[in-house]
């Protein structure tokens, strides 16, 4: 079997419950409530090759979380088949375990109050992992993530991004084939993000590991992944190469200017009014970003205006960014791709 995952018309439906006013509806609420079904996950089918890293994104709400938590076997489909290292997650649930790594980044696995090798060791045994292949393969985890200083504090001692790489080897003492990270980086600091990547293409490419990674940061898909499975409201909207993404609807340009004056939004789109053009501001770094499509007599007719009007003290031309492009799907709905 050449496939990590198989999901096919995966559905999850909650119940959202909502109260009645006053105290007669409290009361009534006592016999009877009111609720209605929710969607979070609404017939998806998609598939993961061995050894493949795809890159599972979509706003908050999305239903991103929902899935991974049915692929790992925590939550129950309301419908649907899911196949996971060739086993159903929910009812093969202990054999099952033994062939998955988990980080989530809001949730530990490490015990709080006891040393992080403590934990690796508990971990150990819990997995059955002999001393032989724990050495063979935890050295050379614990040297790359540089955690070797951290393994005699205990996790309620480490900063948040020393906990991470802690979290990350901790889901590999077993070295599984498959490896699920729900927001591994988030609140990171930028060399622990690069570290955690390097670490992620490493074992991908020395033991074929298939990574399915859900983030808020399209840098880590962008280092990553290849390709992306994107969700709007509980659907796919898009399933395929991260490349063909940003070739068929990334043929935009931004012009970010930073300007010697005060200026205000209004002014700088004024300037350029009649044009298509479409402005944003960044507050913090007085940044006005113009978002163009990639014509030269577009640019230098922009470029003209905002120099006529305003002093600029530095201009940048960049290629339009995931994130930008990511954005505009989300606005516009589904995306075709040719």
């Amino acid at each position: 079997m050449n496939n990590a995952i198989e999901v096919q018309k995966l559905r999850k439906e909650f119940k959202a419950y909502s109260s009645r006013s006053g105290l007669n509806g409290a009361f009534r609420d006592l016999f009877t409530r009111n609720y209605k079904i929710a969607t979070a996950v609404n017939d998806i089918s998609f598939t993961v090759k061995k050894g493949e890293m795809v890159g599972y994104i979509g706003e908050n709400g999305a239903g991103k979380s929902t899935t991974i938590k049915m692929l790992t076997g925590i939550l129950t489909p309301t419908s649907g088949q899911i196949t996971v290292n060739g086993m159903n997650p929910h009812k093969e649930r202990e054999k099952f375990v033994q062939t998955i790594g988990v980080v989530f980044g809001q949730r530990s696995q490490l015990w709080w109050d006891i040393a992080v090798q403590e934990s690796f060791r508990l971990l150990k045994k819990v997995y059955k992992v002999s001393d032989q292949q724990y050495d063979d393969h935890m050295n050379h985890v614990i040297r790359t993530l540089d955690i070797e200083p951290l393994l005699d504090k205990p996790v309620r001692k480490l900063s948040l991004g020393q906990r991470m790489r802690c979290e990350l080897a901790a889901a590999l003492i077993h070295n599984p084939p498959l490896l699920f990270l729900d927001e591994p980086t988030i609140g990171l600091d930028v060399l622990v993000k690069l570290k955690i990547r390097e670490f992620l293409k490493e074992i991908n490419e020395k033991y074929n590991t298939t990574i399915l990674l859900t983030t808020h940061d399209l840098t880590d898909i962008e280092a990553l992944c290849e390709r992306v499975i994107m969700l709007d409201e509980g659907n796919v909207i898009y399933d395929g190469p991260l490349k063909n993404l940003k070739e068929t609807l990334g043929e935009g340009k931004e012009l970010q200017f930073q300007l010697l004056e005060k200026v205000d939004l209004a002014a700088v789109k004024h300037v350029t009014s009649g044009m298509p053009v479409k402005w944003e501001f960044d507050k913090k770094e007085l940044i006005f970003t113009a978002n163009i499509e990639d014509s030269d007599e577009l640019i230098s007719q922009v470029i003209a205006a905002v120099a006529a009007a305003f002093k600029i003290k530095d201009m940048k031309i960049n290629e339009t960014s995931t994130e930008e492009i990511i954005r505009n799907i989300y606005e516009k709905g589904a995306v075709e791709v040719g």
